[in-house]
């Protein structure tokens, strides 16, 4: 997968500080491609385990067609933003884009834990229901795992003075 070397680098974020953004960041954008070569950009919730970015999805839908037609995607997520004046127009702002190959999630014991971990980061305070739940729906719920290739950081923030 070619990535494109980011035009402003004095605003790039170290890799780990990416990846962290990534890790806290509330929803994504996920970016695919159709037969009909139309791009697509979807909101989704996720969870990051380990080099992987998993979501959870119905059965069919253009998501998942356009994911059968191109796999390669891209996932975006923004975190704090604040448009400011100074001197000018401006906005504060930190954002992450990963890069990479998504596959659907074949292994039960997999598809489980990724369940399990959206349902600790969105709703912590009701863990007690999460397996119950996860085994109601098991079945008609796919979950798909982004194999993050490449990820790249951006933040614009006021310089210390």
């Amino acid at each position: 997968m070619t990535v494109h070397a980011m035009r402003r680098k004095d605003r790039a974020l170290p890799d780990e500080a990416a990846r962290e953004l990534l890790r806290k960041g509330e929803y994504g954008f996920l970016a695919t491609v159709g037969a009909d070569g139309l791009p697509y950009g979807v909101p989704l919730s996720y969870v990051l385990l380990g080099d992987g970015l998993y979501f959870h999805s119905a059965m069919e839908g253009r998501k998942i067609d356009n994911l059968a037609c191109c796999p390669q995607v891209s996932f975006t997520v923004v975190g704090q933003t604040r448009p400011v004046y100074v001197k000018n127009f401006t906005t504060w702002y930190e954002s992450v884009m990963a890069f990479g190959t998504v596959e659907k999630v074949t292994d039960d014991d997999e598809k489980f834990r990724a369940l399990y971990a959206l349902a600790f980061k969105y709703l912590p305070e009701h863990m007690d229901k999460a397996e119950g739940d996860i085994r109601h729906s098991f079945a008609r719920t796919a979950v798909y795992r982004l194999r993050i290739e490449s990820l790249t950081g951006k933040a614009k923030w006021p310089r210390a003075s």
